[in-house]
């Protein structure tokens, strides 16, 4: 069986055996040559020098809007609710009627009190021709004097009739035109809280709506009482004081964005200082006042307030995704001599935009590591590409003012 297969497997020739033999040894030392390691090129990252640009520092603080205005639209006579004559949360104009109460027996009670004036200003008109001819015949000597007195004391109580009459006759005037609430000022009218045929007025002054000045619109906020100091002190040295900012008054410009924006797109002046510090919480309170056409912002609101307190003219900044943060501190990556990495510790500024300032760490010719950051290893050599930092945003231009000073551990900075 095993000499059949064998026999069926194809021959080996001589001439393939002999060539074979002549190709192994030439196998063999092929084998025996020696491996040579290729090092890697160098990884490219991107570079880019800092930034230099102006700078304003703010200092961050929280507060809440607030309504200049509120008041409560009241009716102050009994009566049935006639209409109502606006639509819930309308902004309406100083004067706008809102609500009108029944009318008719105020109406009447305004003619009552005319007919009795009118009735009263007879009566005083007949005292005076008495009183008029009782006095022509008293210096004839053929009235006697008890007349000329009695006709006197008649005109007297006439006019003082007329008089009654007529704050009578205001007083219906007054009530009739309660019967209208109008609005105080230029506002935003909350839902109302009675329906057309509701009895207001029979208790006492019954609620009917709320209406809020929201435009402009205030902000609340709180600084220290270490800055109220620095501030009173940062005024004396230009020669002023708290009383000449709040009398002559100074505008103070500030920046506000709600809590989920991240930029300040509100702007506006502080107004008002508060004249004593809150014992409860050692803060001195400020109210700043802005615009607010759109009525973008509405009453309740908290925002985050900043405030300028000073200026770098040649600011360094870098890319905020450049920077990284270890147990030591923040640090960027930096390509220095023959192209070797560096890990570079750094003391961050506030962060303008996309972009970080950099207040000590780094020079304006140090080429910081942008891109690929993941391949700058310190103490590797790279092979750096040029690039550029991220655009700058427009810095700001607020009004010359005092400024805060500089902010306090109860306050942040952008």
């Amino acid at each position: 069986m095993i000499r059949g297969r064998l026999a069926s497997l194809p021959s080996v020739t001589a001439t393939g055996s002999v060539a074979f033999l002549l190709c192994a040894p030439l196998m063999l030392s092929g084998c025996k040559e020696p491996n040579k390691y290729a090092a890697p090129p160098p990884a490219k990252v991107t570079v880019a020098t800092p930034t230099k640009s102006p700078v304003t520092l703010y200092a961050e603080f929280t507060g809440n809007t607030a309504a200049v205005a509120t008041v409560d639209l009241e009716a102050r006579v009994q009566g049935f609710l006639e209409s109502v004559d606006y639509s819930d949360g309308e902004a309406v104009k100083k004067g706008r009627v809102l609500f009108k109460i029944e009318q008719a027996q105020y109406q009447a009670q305004v003619d009552l009190q005319q007919a009795q004036l009118d009735a009263a200003k007879a009566k005083q008109v007949n005292a005076q021709r008495e009183y008029d001819r009782q006095s022509i015949l008293g210096q004839k000597e053929v009235a006697t004097q008890r007349n000329v007195d009695d006709a006197q004391t008649n005109l007297a109580s006439a006019a003082a009739q007329v008089a009654a009459s007529e704050a009578s006759l205001k007083l219906a005037k007054i009530s009739l035109n309660y019967t209208t609430v109008s609005a105080p000022f230029d506002g935003v009218v909350t839902r109302r809280l009675m329906n057309p045929g509701a009895l207001v007025g029979s208790a006492g002054p019954t609620k009917l709506a709320t209406i809020l000045q929201v435009d402009p619109i205030y902000v609340y906020f709180n600084i220290t009482e270490q800055q109220q100091i620095d501030m009173r002190d940062a005024l004396a040295k230009r020669g002023m004081t708290l009383k000449d900012l709040r009398e002559q008054g100074l505008e103070l410009p500030i920046e506000v964005a709600l809590s989920s924006e991240t930029t300040f797109k509100y702007p506006g002046k502080i107004d008002y200082f508060a004249p004593q510090i809150d014992p409860a919480t050692g803060t001195l309170q400020l109210r700043g006042t802005l615009q607010n056409k759109d009525v973008a912002l509405v009453p309740g609101l908290f925002v985050r307030v900043r405030v300028a307190v000073g200026r770098i003219e040649d600011a360094l900044l870098i890319n905020d995704t450049a920077v990284m943060a270890n147990q030591a501190g923040s640090y960027v990556m930096v390509v220095g001599k023959n192209n070797v990495v560096e890990q570079r510790q750094v003391t961050l500024g506030p962060q303008q935009g996309p972009l970080r300032v950099i207040a000590s760490g780094l020079a304006a010719t140090d080429k910081v590591v942008v891109g690929a950051l993941q391949r700058a290893v310190p103490g590797n050599t790279v092979d750096p590409v040029a690039g550029t930092m991220a655009a700058a945003p427009p810095a700001p231009n607020p009004a010359p003012a005092p400024s805060l000073p500089d902010a306090g551990p109860n306050a942040t900075k952008p």
